[in-house]
């Protein structure tokens, strides 16, 4: 694989903070974790992924407040964004203080449940998902348990400096927002980021569009005066932040429309993915662009929220091994060329996903004939040229990553056929 830019730090946005009210801060780190100087001491959301980078986070804390720390809290229980606990929980210790509280939404026990189950899927997809390396992660994904969770709300100190954390589901079920009611500073978590909203990827399980509405709304409804994104810079204004979250909601509900409208016309998902046009209105503001995710992967994830696996072809109920069919596929072509020159033709007009359908016709099958080698070069080359027509992060990183397997012939251990 190609590990030009394996060795990058994993979506670290920067170091140091940032005050955004008195007492208030943004720590940077693995995303924009957050500070709340409190009047039983100091709260923060998110530790970091480890390492120096968390070592970093410490430091910058400590230039802000000689507080103790009263709270580690997570913002949600994707890995990495708490992986640095330990160096905290040592910072507490090394100046005499009692452990801090840990403090996660209920949800974070199943979630961290269900990745020691899956940890060797887990660092794979990662590895494919962010263009890392093979093994990259692994010493890189160390999970940590909170010692108490909550419900709805959990408020932490009084007055002027008591600050609320409140469940936010969006991103996972376990996602909290911090929220400060005397100067009306929301920290969103991974519910608020400069993107559309991250739903649907390639990878994950599925992500309730409406119910991130719901809390887009909820959050909304607060009255903030500044919001803090997880990535993205902090919207100013209570006006703005009332219109970028409603907005959000609203495209979100509107895809969710659009999809039910045509499932119940009876399209399936490549039909509903040709036929769904974005509006400019909805989709074409700076807050909703297509840098993370992208809004075909909410279309699909919505139809796979109201669907079984079925793509309502008769032939994939009881398949045959993908080698076996690929492999079938390539014998019952006879000229094969004809084949590798009309996937030629369509990628020089420029319709490159059409010629990769072409040459699937031959590069998933098995073997050393030249044709079939020659098919899958071709189809390396064309995932690259498809990275450069897409603005999805995790898109460009797929197509990329495929190909890297395709050239070193790796592609049967990973399924990217």
């Amino acid at each position: 694989m190609n590990t030009e830019t394996a060795e990058k730090p994993f979506l670290i946005v920067g170091s140091g903070t940032e005050t955004v009210a008195p007492g208030l801060h943004i720590l940077r780190g693995q995303g924009q974790s957050f500070v709340a100087e409190t009047d039983v001491g100091l709260v923060v959301v998110d530790t970091g992924p480890g390492g120096a980078v968390t070592q970093g986070m410490v430091e910058a804390v400590r230039q802000l407040s000689d507080a103790p720390l009263h709270a580690l809290c997570f913002s949600h229980g994707h890995i990495g964004y708490n992986a640095g606990l330990p160096q905290w929980l040592a910072h507490a210790a090394e100046r005499g203080e009692p452990p801090p509280r840990v403090i996660a939404h209920r949800n974070v026990r199943r979630r961290l449940a269900r990745y020691r189950e899956t940890h060797a899927l887990q660092q794979r997809m990662a590895e494919i998902q962010f263009k890392r390396r093979p093994g990259f992660f692994e010493h890189r994904m160390p999970l940590h348990a909170p010692t108490e969770t909550f419900d709805e709300v959990l408020a932490i100190g009084q007055g002027l400096q008591r600050v609320e954390l409140r469940w936010a589901p969006s991103e996972t079920d376990d996602a909290i927002a911090l929220w400060s009611p005397a100067q009306r500073v929301l920290y969103g978590g991974a519910a608020l980021i400069d993107s559309i909203p991250n739903i649907g990827t390639p990878f994950r399980t599925l992500r309730d569009t409406v119910r991130w509405a719901d809390t887009l709304e909820a959050l909304a409804g607060l009255g903030a005066r500044l919001a803090v994104r997880e990535f993205g810079p902090t919207i100013d204004g209570e006006d703005q932040v009332r219109q970028v979250l409603a907005h959000t909601a609203r495209a979100l509900r509107w895809l969710r429309a659009e999809v039910v409208r045509g499932m119940n016309e009876g399209l399936g998902e490549r039909e509903l993915l040709a036929r769904i046009r974005f509006p400019d209105e909805l989709f074409g503001v700076p807050w909703m662009k297509p840098s993370y995710g992208d809004p075909s992967y909410i279309v699909r994830d919505i139809y796979r929220s109201e669907n079984g696996w079925w793509d309502r072809n008769p032939t994939s109920l009881h398949p045959e091994p993908p080698e076996a069919v690929g492999q079938a596929v390539a014998d019952a072509i006879a000229d094969k060329g004809a084949v590798l020159r009309h996937a030629r033709a369509l990628a020089t007009q420029g319709r490159t996903q059409l010629a990769l359908h072409v040459v699937d016709l031959l590069a998933t099958a098995g073997g050393d004939a030249p044709e079939i080698a020659e098919a899958r070069t071709l189809k390396a080359g064309w995932l690259r040229a498809r990275a450069g027509e897409v603005q999805s992060y995790v898109s460009r990183n797929l197509y990329q990553v495929s190909a890297d397997m395709l050239e070193q012939g790796t592609q049967a251990r990973f399924s990217i056929r």
